[in-house]
């Protein structure tokens, strides 16, 4: 793997990474400490990935192990982070009431929505990539939407709704 290889695919999957660490953690240090991590982990497995989409494949799947790791850490568990607005570094405006909303799922929650909806992915290419079974992804999926459904529905979230086409993926 040469450098401007390692570089080009840096530039095209961090704001990937960045979002999705984001989504776990909620802070800007904490993700781009993450996000670092699963890019250094990529220099040492790079060999070992066929092809473009398992590259995107594989660093979702470190990422949200590498949150997962972080999340449950005993120095992550002790200390209280700052009040951190790192949101507006990779969210749109737009998104980050959405964002807010989202902070009530689940983390893997959160995981499955952001691969089908902005990444694109379908139940069984989510499967795969979280190794999970078909059915805990389309349950999870179902679950989720349905929060998200009472959770914009119960009133408290009213301003938001006007946006949700504003949000939808590209």
């Amino acid at each position: 793997m040469q450098d401007c290889e390692l570089t080009a695919l840096v530039e095209q999957y961090a704001d990937m990474v960045l979002r999705i660490a984001y989504q776990h953690c909620f802070n800007k240090s904490d993700s781009e400490d993450i996000t670092q991590e699963v890019f250094l982990k990529l220099l040492d497995h790079i060999g070992e990935l066929p092809d473009q989409r398992a590259v995107k494949a594989w660093l979702i799947r470190v990422t949200v192990n590498q949150c997962k790791d972080c999340n449950k850490s005993a120095w992550y568990r002790r200390h209280t982070p700052l009040e951190d607005d790192g949101a507006a570094v990779c969210w749109q405006d737009e998104e980050l009431a959405l964002l807010d909303v989202l902070k009530r799922l689940r983390p893997m929650q959160r995981t499955m929505l952001y691969m089908h909806y902005y990444e694109g992915y379908k139940i069984r290419e989510i499967a795969e990539i979280l190794r999970l079974r078909e059915n805990t992804v389309s349950s999870g999926l179902h679950r989720a939407r349905k929060e998200l459904r009472r959770i914009l529905t119960e009133g408290e979230d009213a301003s938001w709704r006007k946006n949700i086409a504003l949000c939808s993926p590209k």
